[in-house]
């Protein structure tokens, strides 16, 4: 009797810990946004991912053998692989693009950043490029990225690529059309991360060059999130 009493309780705390699971992984981004330091919230991500996983692959065979309530196991099961998708998009991502998180249109003399230094924090990747490493790998996946010329005087061409800057959202931090450089921080959705862009603008013939770095201040790897930024800055300005 005991046994028939202990053995209905396990669908049910399958489901329960596989939804609980879930819920960790959906936490994660917005808990790292509110504050969470970023290693335990990444840490939370990747567990509640695999138990989640474990959790849809065992609700399987349960709702297979009908061993429990189809509606709450069917439930967590949903919720189980949508939880277990989702870091495995990343990794897919991750493998498509180069592990470099410093992406510029100039390589040989990219922007530096200035007024965005003292804001990066004690814990940030290095304030200057990365060096010839990245140039060779952003050569290799984001061969196309280069700066945009535009018509017309380096101060028409600023007020277009803070026009720009300002319609991607971004936080302007600094602004001197003088040197023709802008500074801001881009913030990651859902993770909250906080990313830094410099433009600089320059004279080039009788017109003028627009180019953009975009580092991330925490990581290795970007998914392309830097690369894609630039992307659609450079969109916006042409």
């Amino acid at each position: 009797m005991a046994d028939l009493d202990v053995r209905p309780k396990w669908p049910l705390r399958v489901a329960f810990i596989t939804l609980i699971a879930s819920v960790a992984v959906l936490a994660a981004g917005p808990l790292i946004a509110a504050g969470l330091d970023y290693r335990p919230g990444l840490a939370m991500f990747a567990l509640g991912a695999i138990v989640a996983g474990v959790g849809a692959v065992v609700l399987i065979v349960m709702l297979l053998f009908k061993r429990g309530p189809a509606a709450l196991l069917g439930s967590a099961l949903v919720a189980g692989l949508v939880a277990a998708l989702v870091p495995l998009s990343i990794v897919v991502t991750a493998g498509k693009s180069p592990s470099i998180h410093d992406i510029s249109t100039d390589t040989a003399d990219p922007p530096s950043f200035v007024a965005l230094v003292p804001l990066r924090g004690s814990g940030a990747s290095p304030a200057g490029y990365d060096g010839p490493e990245a140039a060779a790998a952003q050569r290799v996946g984001y061969p196309n990225l280069a700066g945009v010329l535009l018509s017309g005087a380096p101060r028409a061409a600023y007020d277009r690529a803070l026009a720009a800057a300002r319609a991607m959202g971004w936080q302007i931090v600094a602004a001197d059309p003088a040197s023709g450089r802008i500074e801001a921080i881009a913030t990651v959705p859902w993770w909250g991360f906080k990313d830094d862009v410099v433009v600089r603008v320059r004279p080039d013939g009788n017109g003028s060059r627009v180019d953009v770095r975009s580092k991330s201040r925490v990581g290795k790897g970007d998914l392309g999130i830097n690369a894609a930024r630039i992307e659609a800055y450079l969109a916006k300005l042409r």
